[in-house]
């Protein structure tokens, strides 16, 4: 008798123990969801300004410190060519002809989700005023966007960025 009691009663701490560190873990994880599991609270804002910082490279007119805010394994689908661009030579040649416009871009309508503390996604619509280099005309253009950051080695990176000429409603 004194056995099975003993059993039941190291069975019951057992069961009492696993409960509590079951709690303590689902405090925890939901701690970290509270916060988008951020542990060095990453920022919306502090993503909102790498876009910041992308159209201010655009600004140089220099297609290579364009291409240095893509991580060189980036994925760009541009706005204004079919072809998919997989490596810092295709993303600097891209820029080459893009940034004979003079684009500059404004955002309309931004959506940033912070997954963790180095990787963000910011997708919405943004607007660039283009001029054309033969007639000096400047002419807007929306488009949709996804820009997806990795922070690697300290630097938040753009490692895919997607834009389309936005559809006319209907």
């Amino acid at each position: 008798m004194k056995r099975t009691f003993r059993t039941r009663a190291t069975i019951a701490a057992v069961a009492v123990t696993a409960a509590g560190a079951l709690t303590a873990g689902i405090g925890v994880a939901q701690a970290g969801e509270k916060d988008g599991g951020r542990h060095d609270r990453t920022t919306k804002r502090e993503i909102a300004a790498l876009f910041d910082q992308w159209n201010a490279a655009l600004q140089t007119g220099d297609a290579r410190k364009v291409a240095d805010r893509y991580a060189r394994d980036a994925v760009l689908l541009p706005t204004a060519s079919p072809q998919i661009r997989t490596n810092r030579a295709e993303i600097t040649d891209y820029f080459e002809h893009f940034l004979q416009k003079k684009p500059k871009g404004e955002k309309i309508r931004s959506v940033i989700n912070v997954l963790d503390g180095n990787s963000a996604l910011d997708a919405g619509v943004y607007r660039f005023h283009l001029t054309d280099p033969k007639t000096g005309v400047t002419k807007p253009l929306d488009a949709r966007y996804t820009f997806e950051y990795e922070k690697r080695h300290g630097k938040w990176l753009i490692v895919n960025h997607h834009s389309s000429v936005l559809p006319a409603e209907g």
